[in-house]
């Protein structure tokens, strides 16, 4: 390749391209080649490995490229830099005058502040913070910041006013809805009642809204919670008929509220699988490797040398490189996760714990290893389901009913290769879910449910339940209609009121021959009965739908097909499967009331995590 055949850089700045250029045929200039020896180069970003293969292959020319960088680096320091940009008066003097109160920009900015200060969950006082101040008046110098009081007392009270207002209008649109609730206490052991209602919209789309964060300083009895959800829904303007079904968890004074209340109750799923494990591992043998677990995790834990050793032992042994995990007793399969990573770091743990005589006794034993593998082959795949039935923008009150079954058919069925300690586990956590679940009424809830789900349909339904279950939804259907007279009574109110209205009897006719035969019964003289079972079995004609089908979407595409049953299935389809909702509103809480802001008043508590989870709706 001669040099003719070459072609310069493109808009080239660096020294080193006077050593390199490329061939005529690369348009794009990807591959540089060295003009003395006509090797390519591989570059990407940078001109450094330009720069290294002349310092290898030409030491001569890279000392000549040295000195040509470091003097055009002195020429361009040599430059003086342009003269500013001389500001009128006019605008030097607008740029120095701060914003008045009033001015929409001042506004804005102030609105965005108190934006991050509720949903990043940030104390008030960050606005006095130094580094803050720096950062506004850098981005904007005209924006002066007001206190921690103004916007304490002024700015976040007309957000919360406004977002309430929002919140309002578009739970008045709603013409069912469902609700979780629970209680809990703050940092400072300050009790709390939550309540959050979970709906779907006009356009199909499930939604929640956390209506109150209140302080209940009653005893926690059931009358007293029975009263606090009553004022709770009373403060919203919302009517407890519209009330579908309130997702709890499994404690008895809160079952006892509901029941004294009168309404419609659904234990947490996620509460109800987790108290059947722990029922299920009650086991002289499971309680010892368990608490051989917890001693491991903790050595570890509170030992940065032996995690430093783990690691080394993990990457010479060729383990995934984790970290131990500890159980939490307010968090729903953590205990699986604490004895399958254990289990999966048990030769590193051996290992690490080994070659120390005071940490030797930790050591799991083989027996502590099979039980635990007992253990975990027993309830890992259970865990997956607690985590799909704690979604909250998704249907999930359809699933329990296929979920059960599943647990039934395969995943808590014995298998042959199963020990004897699976087995006993699968049997006991069969047994707790069935007995939890065999309620009639929570059972004809749920099979309403998933027959408004048009996945499962009457799939998971008992067949001798079926014709039950359909006539309870036309039962139901009826009810939602208004109240005005029946189609065919209205036909004939018309037919005798145009008869009383002729002046006399009409001459009689002579009969044709077609008027013999028995005629069809026009579509317009239809009960509204026989219209909710025409249109019911049509929907039950209808093949299923994939299982990672939205049913939503299903149903905002065939409501117009199904103007009846949509009603029946926006009602049901809104019922939270678990009380996951209320447990993720406790952690907002957390994040409000910390260390640093103890002092807290209750209405401020409830004011900021109402902002925290409403303000983005």
């Amino acid at each position: 390749m001669s040099a003719l055949d070459l072609v310069a850089k493109k808009k080239s700045k660096s020294v080193v391209w006077k050593w390199y250029a490329f061939d005529a045929s690369d348009e794009e200039q990807t591959t540089p080649l060295c003009k003395i020896c006509r090797k390519s180069v591989a570059v990407k970003n940078s001109t450094t490995n330009l720069f290294q293969h002349l310092q290898k292959h030409h030491p001569s020319e890279w000392q000549q490229c040295i000195s040509e960088r470091t003097a055009q680096g002195k020429a361009d320091a040599a430059t003086p830099p342009p003269p500013p940009k001389q500001v009128t008066l006019p605008d030097s003097f607008s740029r120095g005058v701060p914003y008045d109160r009033t001015d929409r920009r001042w506004k804005n900015i102030t609105d965005a502040v108190a934006f991050h200060i509720a949903v990043d969950m940030v104390p008030i006082y960050t606005v006095e913070k130094p580094g803050f101040q720096r950062l506004l008046h850098t981005l904007d110098p005209r924006y002066k910041l007001p206190g921690r009081k103004h916007f304490g007392e002024v700015v976040l009270p007309r957000m919360y006013n406004t977002t309430r207002a929002k919140v309002t209008n578009k739970l008045g649109d709603v013409q069912f809805f469902s609700a979780t609730t629970d209680l809990w206490s703050s940092r400072t052991m300050q009790p709390y009642l939550s309540l959050t209602v979970h709906f779907i919209t006009d356009e199909w789309n499930l939604e929640n809204a956390c209506l109150q964060t209140s302080f209940f300083p009653s005893d926690h009895t059931g009358e007293e919670i029975a009263q606090g959800l009553r004022d709770g829904l009373e403060s919203w303007n919302m009517s407890e008929d519209r009330l579908v079904c309130m997702t709890t968890d499994s404690g008895t004074n809160m079952i006892k509220a509901l029941r004294l209340n009168e309404w419609p109750n659904l234990q947490c799923f996620g509460h109800k699988l987790h108290n059947a494990i722990v029922n299920a591992v009650k086991d002289p043998r499971i309680d010892r490797a368990t608490v051989i677990c917890k001693k491991v995790v903790s050595s570890f834990s509170y030992s940065w040398k032996r995690r430093r050793e783990l690691a080394a032992v993990q990457a010479e042994l060729g383990l995934p490189v984790h970290q131990l995990i500890t159980e939490s007793p307010t968090r729903w399969g953590s205990r699986q996760l604490m004895i399958e990573r254990v289990l999966e770091q048990e030769r590193a743990i051996a290992r690490v714990l080994g070659s120390e005589k005071k940490s030797r006794c930790l050591v799991p034993t083989w027996q502590d290893v099979e039980v635990l593998e007992s253990v975990n082959k027993a309830i890992k795949p259970l865990q997956d389901f607690t985590d799909a039935l704690s979604g909250e923008n998704y249907v999930t009150v359809s699933i329990i009913k296929p979920t059960l079954s599943m647990f039934r058919s395969s995943l808590l069925k014995p298998e042959d290769e199963d020990t004897e300690l699976t087995k006993q586990i699968k049997e006991k956590i069969l047994h707790y879910m069935t007995e939890k679940y065999s309620d009639p009424d929570k059972d004809e809830l749920l099979d309403i449910a998933s027959l408004m789900d048009p996945r499962f349909q009457t799939t998971y339904i008992d067949p001798a339940r079926v014709e039950h279950i359909k006539e309870r939804a036309v039962t139901e259907l009826l009810s939602l209609l208004p109240t005005e007279p029946d189609t065919a009574v209205r036909v004939r109110q018309e037919e005798n009121e145009v008869a009383a209205a002729e002046p006399g009897p009409a001459p009689k006719k002579r009969r044709s021959l077609s008027s013999f035969f028995p005629k069809k019964k026009p579509a317009s003289s239809l009960s509204e009965v026989d219209r909710i079972r025409a249109e019911l079995a049509t929907y039950l004609l209808i093949s299923e739908i994939s299982e990672d089908a939205d049913p939503l979407q299903w149903w905002k595409k065939q409501e117009e097909n199904f103007p009846r049953l949509s009603k029946l299935a926006r009602k049901y389809l809104s019922i939270p499967a678990t009380s996951a909702p209320s447990e993720r509103l406790f952690s907002v809480g957390g994040g409000v009331v910390t260390c640093h802001r103890a002092s807290l008043k209750p209405d401020a508590v409830d004011r900021l995590v109402f902002l925290a989870k409403n303000l983005q709706m």
